[in-house]
């Protein structure tokens, strides 16, 4: 049976208001509650005397604490302390089973059962007062435990999302959604230390909008974004691996970077994606070469063999680039051909 501390010192006991939901089919008992608890200051009072409607009328008042008969017509009342507590709106409320026994099989049922107290009927007022005020006030505490931790944990969460947001929006190109140029840096000086650490190769793509100011020229800046965005799409569509990453460089030049791809790989991957840049038939009445967007792609790809050896790679792809623009633009070139 759990202890009443002594509460004089402490806050007013009425401070934690109580609903006491009693349930016992004697009516003689009901009335002997009522009257115990009715000049107590802070305490409402609720009777059930239908033990079959005693779990809805435990949802309906939501008390602080329930007293409970054991002997009742019909329904165990161990089964009912067993309802309340498999329902999610009543689990934690207190239950204080009464009963006409001082048996310790009967009170260890009771406390197996879910029961907090046990108090044999009809008890005296002051401890019946004392038990519902420490129960409630312990269960009314929890209750207020309860509701800032998850407001504290929603509050974390949203704390945590906003953050997760904004380094997302750091992270990506405002234009295209495409990794912007700083990320595009950590992730493949990551990925290069990565490849040096497993001993695999790296790839990384350098992509150019073949003549892209005369589209701007010919066709205005929105026009010349919307085609952008159409090529930054095609290119997201070309990583078919979750370590694949493709980068808005700067203006209308692009990059991908393909951890763990060899050389072979690499160049398919490029010329699927020029292909399909070519295949969007955005057009371009200015370009000396072609009558529809196109663009120009180098290819690097190396087994890392040193620490800061990620620069001369992307300058590598750079060089297939410019290779690709020489020989007439709308091509991929690897950069060991150059």
């Amino acid at each position: 049976m759990n202890a009443v501390p002594d509460d004089t010192t402490a806050t007013p006991p009425d401070s934690f208001p109580a609903m006491v939901l009693l349930v016992d089919d004697q009516v003689m008992v009901g009335e002997a509650i009522r009257r115990a608890l009715a000049n107590e200051p802070g305490i409402d009072f609720h009777y059930c005397p239908d033990p079959q409607r005693a779990l809805a009328e435990a949802i309906q008042t939501r008390p602080t604490v329930i007293l409970q008969d054991l002997v009742l017509p019909g329904v165990d009342g161990l089964s009912l302390v067993r309802a309340y507590r498999a329902h999610p709106a009543v689990k934690d409320v207190p239950i204080i089973v009464l009963s006409t026994k001082e048996e310790a099989s009967v009170k260890g049922a009771a406390f197996t059962a879910g029961a907090n107290d046990y108090l044999v009927k009809l008890p005296d007022t002051i401890e019946l007062v004392a038990r519902i005020r420490y129960h409630s006030r312990s269960y009314l505490t929890l209750q207020q435990r309860d509701e800032a931790y998850q407001a504290l944990r929603k509050s974390q969460q949203k704390l945590l999302e906003t953050n997760m947001e904004l380094r997302r929006l750091t992270n990506l190109d405002g234009l295209t959604g495409l990794a912007n140029r700083r990320y595009f840096d950590e992730y493949l000086d990551a990925e290069w230390k990565r490849s040096l650490r497993e001993r695999r190769e790296i790839s990384v793509l350098m992509l150019d909008v073949d003549h892209f100011k005369p589209f701007n020229d010919t066709y205005g800046h929105v026009a010349g974004d919307e085609a952008l965005k159409r090529v930054a799409a095609t290119i997201l569509a070309s990583c078919d691996r979750s370590t694949d990453l493709g980068a808005r460089y700067g203006g209308e030049e692009f990059s991908l970077v393909l951890p763990g791809m060899p050389a072979g790989g690499a160049r398919l991957i490029a010329e699927k994606l020029r292909r399909a840049i070519e295949g969007l038939k955005i057009p371009h009445a200015s370009s000396p070469t072609a009558p529809h967007l196109t663009a120009s792609i180098g290819i690097a790809s190396v087994m890392p063999d040193q620490a800061d050896g990620v620069i001369s790679l992307v300058h590598s792809a750079d060089r297939g680039l410019y290779e690709a623009k020489r020989l007439g633009r709308n091509r991929a070139v690897p950069a060991s051909m150059v």
